[in-house]
């Protein structure tokens, strides 16, 4: 995991471990979702500070459009623990047990009730790993690799699992273009044209070294498995605290 990596940035610059990555993608998370959260019901948020290129900025905008990198971030992370887990099963049914643990959180985040039409990121990220997983494993037969491929789209489609089809076909364009960062960042950023604010994500990508960094250990890794739900729940009860009690 110490290898170069391709970037648009000079190798003296890529400052950024996968545990920074992570970190970054956790903070980024976390503020747009006190902004969905919290912010979205606090009238002080709503106040027009400026506005730039014709587009009003206030509290809670500024918060939402910081969250935006959180995705791709998580997107690249994804595609490095499936290139270099020990178990890809083990990887895999990590990623569907927090999917469902994480759903009704999810729910109460949004409806303050347990049903909700469309579902939480992790299902998202679990069908690219599905992606992943059967792109490699029908490496000489091209056909299974695009029907499996067509297979998990038309159920990110009927899902509805936050960022959609789009997240799924953009978790495809990190996997191909795996080797061309700077290719990887353009594509990526012209498919998220509707989400620009996400294009940011990939300077912090650029600057990831390859290497694991400060983040080491079984508890350490489970830590940002539950964050997603346990997070979730505490501003599911700020929220109910401050402005719903």
């Amino acid at each position: 995991m110490n290898a170069s990596v391709d970037s648009v940035f000079p190798e003296k610059y890529r400052i950024l471990s996968g545990s920074a990555l992570k970190m970054i993608a956790v903070i980024t998370m976390l503020i747009d979702h006190i902004g969905a959260v919290l912010l979205s019901m606090y009238q002080p948020a709503q106040k027009i500070l400026f506005t730039l290129f014709g587009r009003e900025y206030n509290v809670y905008l500024i918060f939402r459009d910081i969250g935006r990198a959180a995705f791709p971030i998580f997107c690249f992370l994804l595609l490095e623990g499936f290139r270099h887990t020990r178990s890809r099963f083990l990887y895999g049914k990590n990623l569907l047990l927090f999917a469902l643990l994480s759903e009704i959180p999810w729910n109460l985040m949004f409806t303050n009730t347990l049903r909700y039409e469309r579902q939480n990121v992790f299902f998202t990220l679990f069908l690219g790993y599905l992606a992943f997983c059967a792109i490699e494993y029908f490496q000489a037969r091209p056909s299974m690799q695009l029907l499996c491929i067509l297979g998990l789209l038309v159920v990110s489609i009927f899902l509805k699992a936050d960022y959609g089809w789009r997240g799924y076909i953009f978790l495809l364009i990190i996997y191909y273009m795996r080797n061309d960062k700077p290719g990887q960042a353009i594509l990526g950023s012209c498919w998220l044209y509707y989400e620009w604010r996400a294009s940011f994500a990939f300077l912090s990508i650029n600057l990831y070294n390859g290497k694991r960094g400060f983040i080491r250990g079984k508890s350490a890794k489970y830590f940002f498995y539950w964050f997603y739900p346990v997070h979730i729940i505490g501003l599911v009860i700020l929220r109910q605290l401050l402005f719903l009690s």
